[in-house]
């Protein structure tokens, strides 16, 4: 089955208009409501029907696995609903016409500033690390330095990445963040193009997606916030629904 038939154009254009339109609905939240606290509160509810000693080692379980201190429900309610008032940082690249190389990954075309581009190298040999998130591929050595390898396809689009998707998957090249040792994996390189302003329709706010800088209206396609992502990736951020799991999981 070619890549093509388990991510159509039809498909892609809807998913990518679709992230925008939920981050401007986001804008218009000044406060989680009740409905956004729902997912805390069955996480929460899930821990206290475990009885004692029980209970106590579900608890640290989560804790240890959202982050390294004691979570709140108003901690983990922000990473439902981001506050939307935090502006998105100003980038140079936005002060006039700027390039932007495209590549495509499963299906989906995704680009990032010139400005940012670290570098692009070839696929090599991964070295797989325990205890890392499910969306980090491994470390790649490449003339004596460690690059972070991400498996971009189940970073940008997680609700879509299934068995069919990662067996159709085949990563060719690594396109490096900035100065950083972080590396997305592509399937093809594509073109690289020059940018007005106009052509992107940006995103204002901070919300679930600070990775996203913003659409490309004519291809329809993503434009990477690259300082966001080495952000996150440093921080070896999860997604909602594995924080949310956890509970799940018994001692």
């Amino acid at each position: 089955m070619s890549k093509s038939g388990f991510a159509s154009e039809k498909v892609m254009r809807s998913y990518l208009d679709a992230l925008l339109i939920e981050e401007d609905e986001q804008q218009a939240l000044a406060q989680p409501d009740e409905a956004e606290l729902r997912p805390v509160a069955r996480l929460l509810e899930k821990v206290n029907v475990i009885e004692q000693p029980a209970r106590a080692k579900a608890v640290e379980k989560i804790k240890a696995k959202v982050i390294a201190k004691p979570v709140t429900a108003a901690q983990l309610a922000n990473k439902i609903a981001p506050p939307p008032k935090a502006e998105v940082e100003e980038k140079e690249y936005r002060k006039g016409e700027f390039q932007a190389l495209f590549f495509d990954v499963a299906g989906l075309t995704v680009a990032v500033p010139l400005t940012e581009l670290g570098g692009i190298h070839n696929m090599g040999k991964l070295n797989t690390l325990i205890g890392k998130p499910d969306w980090f591929m491994g470390v790649m050595v490449h003339r004596e330095n460690k690059l972070s390898i991400v498996n971009t396809a189940k970073w940008v689009m997680p609700e879509k990445y299934d068995e069919m998707l990662e067996n159709n998957l085949e990563y060719q090249y690594i396109i490096m963040l900035d100065n950083s040792s972080w590396g997305l994996a592509c399937e093809k390189l594509v073109n690289t193009v020059t940018l007005s302003q106009d052509d992107v329709k940006w995103r204002k706010h901070s919300g679930r997606r600070p990775w996203l800088a913003g659409l490309i209206k004519e291809r329809m396609c993503a434009l990477l916030d690259v300082s966001a992502l080495i952000k996150l990736f440093e921080q070896g951020q999860s997604s909602l629904e594995e924080i949310l799991s956890v509970a799940d999981h018994r001692p």
